[in-house]
């Protein structure tokens, strides 16, 4: 009989403080980001984040750590935390090890790879740009997306993020065949069961991936979701030579989970509490989201901004790595102006006469500076009243609130809440109907024939319907 330990390299527990582990280890040494099983049946991970002496590693435990105690065997796998790839992860949702948590079967016919991988040479990348089309108006004439770049949705709580990141799924499986991976960091357990439950119901399941690492889970398996998601949207991109729309909700949960790492293992705080290697943290998972020769990962992140203060380092580090920046505004939100797009703070870097064309460019300029005229009236407004602007400034005041109501939007992922049904607009509708606002065709109809509609032909329909009531 051989003797198992032999082969193995075996370290033994030195001390458990919360998810942090320090490990004995006689042989040697295991590498950095190591993955380590300990407890019984070996259900306890700890992926190895330090190296302290010659024979002391410090990790973070994946799991749980009830029932780890000091003195107790821990095995060295050989190798780092892997993710499931294949065809036949697709319809599935994982948990941050690749177990299925769907209730169904594992998949059979898969591979698994390493999470830790480098982002794309340079000379793999692509360097031509082309927009992405949603579908929803508000995004598509103001704060065009990229394809194969990334954006982010910024926000506080309760402003929109998930139902706009549920909604660009719903119509991007739908118009684009491509993949879809779905990314919860951090998120509540019941969102992941009900988005699970509408996709399935949607028929948008068979080209999607979910991927969960939830709320209560430790910070450690909050760190790596992402990674797991990123592994999987490029076996699709390289392997299968596939586009890819990689959603994240949310990107602030991946920062907060890093800055939970980061105290535990007794690092100097940096500015705000967050840890000093946020911005290289950030930068090794964001730099793998790009478009190569083989196919493209195009990537939409809510980002939880908190107390609404875009200065706070998690929103600054996160914007400069965005192609397009779509900030949600709780005061449109509580005027019933979803989506909730402030589209004077929201802007894209394909925004450009070169990219997008002259006519689209200059249509969205105008619409801006319309609505920021308008906001830079409001305080008169309020004051003196509407009859006191001239008669100029009265006329940009109606374009302008008339513009936000044709911005509104019905979804497909609100139909059952609203009863209105969902609608996607494609961009040369969109355009067309901002523009004939502007050229003051529609002045005579009330803004509540503009509000919650698709093309603009349905303000008509909305006019006459009421005119014959």
């Amino acid at each position: 009989m051989v003797d198992r330990s032999r082969l193995l390299n075996l370290g033994k527990v030195i001390s458990v403080r919360g998810s942090i582990v320090d490990v004995l280890f006689e042989k040697h040494l295991p590498p950095v980001y190591t993955l380590l099983r300990a407890g019984r049946e070996s259900q306890i991970a700890i992926e190895v984040l330090t190296q302290l002496d010659a024979h002391h590693v410090r990790g973070i435990a994946l799991t749980p750590t009830e029932g780890l105690a000091r003195g107790m065997a821990v095995e060295d796998t050989g190798g780092p935390l892997k993710a499931p790839v294949g065809r036949e992860i697709l319809s599935r949702m994982f948990d941050v090890f690749g177990n299925t948590i769907d209730r169904r079967k594992p998949p059979s016919d898969i591979q698994w790879r390493s999470i830790h991988q480098t982002p794309p040479p340079l000379m793999r990348r692509s360097t031509t740009s082309e927009i992405f089309e949603t579908g929803i108006k508000a995004i598509d004439v103001l704060v065009p997306l990229e394809r194969g770049g990334k954006a982010g949705l910024f926000g506080g709580a309760g402003v929109g993020k998930t139902v706009l990141l549920t909604e660009m799924i719903h119509n991007v499986v739908k118009q684009h065949q491509g993949v879809s991976i779905f990314c919860g960091i951090g998120e509540r357990c019941r969102e992941g069961e009900e988005l699970y439950r509408d996709m399935k119901d949607a028929g948008v399941l068979p080209n999607t991936v979910m991927v969960f690492g939830q709320m209560n889970e430790p910070p450690g398996a909050r760190f790596r979701v992402g990674h797991t998601a990123l592994t999987m949207a490029e076996y699709f991109r390289d392997d299968e030579r596939r586009d890819v729309l990689l959603l994240i909700d949310n990107i602030f949960r991946f920062i907060q989970a890093g800055s939970e790492v980061s105290g535990l293992m007794g690092q100097m705080p940096s500015r705000l509490g967050y840890q000093p290697t946020l911005g290289t943290e950030l930068s090794e998972l964001e730099e793998r989201i790009s478009t190569t020769d083989a196919g493209a990962i195009m990537s939409i992140q809510a980002v939880y901004v908190p107390a609404d203060d875009f200065t706070d380092p998690s929103a600054v580090h996160t914007f400069s790595h965005l192609s397009a920046s779509i900030v949600l505004s709780r005061k449109r939100a509580s005027e019933g102006l979803y989506p909730a797009i402030d589209p004077l703070q929201s802007n894209s870097k394909m925004a450009t006469p070169g990219i997008v064309g002259e006519r689209h460019y200059l249509l969205a300029q105008e619409i801006r500076q319309t609505l920021a005229q308008y906001s830079e009236l409001k305080d008169i407004i309020s004051m003196l009243g509407l009859e006191q602007l001239s008669p100029e400034d009265r006329n940009v005041v109606a374009r302008a609130r008339r513009l936000e109501r044709f911005l509104t939007q019905p979804f497909f992922t609100t139909e059952q809440f609203t009863g209105i049904k969902g609608k996607s607009i494609s961009l040369s509708d969109a355009l067309d109907g901002c523009e004939r606002i502007l050229n003051d065709e529609f002045k005579d109809y009330s803004e509540g024939d503009l509000y919650m509609i698709g093309t603009i032909d349905e303000a008509m329909a909305k006019k006459s319907s009421r005119e014959k009531s």
